[in-house]
């Protein structure tokens, strides 16, 4: 079984056991997170549940793993015979999360 949660503006497949890193969310590792915005629910190969746009009464349970800072960033600006160069680097803070319950 399989479900489509919506977090941090973003959208996941998460299955159970499943490992996901997603936007930064506030709790310590070893905490836990229930996630009620399910867009959609359904097995591999057979129906699929679709809400409109959520489904009532769906919940996605998780385990924090970890807290972290992804790799960072690059983004480098030039303009060619101009003398214009700006370099600006970013480090995302992530959410190292393992699903353990998919109740629909």
């Amino acid at each position: 079984m399989y479900a489509i949660i919506k977090t941090g503006g973003k959208q996941y497949k998460v299955k159970n056991d499943d490992i996901v890193d997603i936007e930064k969310l506030e709790g310590e590792a070893g905490g836990k997170l229930t996630f009620s915005e399910v867009l959609a629910v359904g097995e591999e190969g057979e129906s699929l549940k679709v809400g409109t746009p959520l489904l009532d009464g769906v919940k996605v349970e998780a385990e924090i793993v970890k807290q972290y800072r992804g790799p960072k960033l690059i983004a480098f600006k030039m303009k060619k015979r101009k003398g214009y160069r700006r370099k600006v680097g970013h480090r995302q803070s992530l959410t190292q999360i393992k699903i353990s319950a998919i109740n629909a």
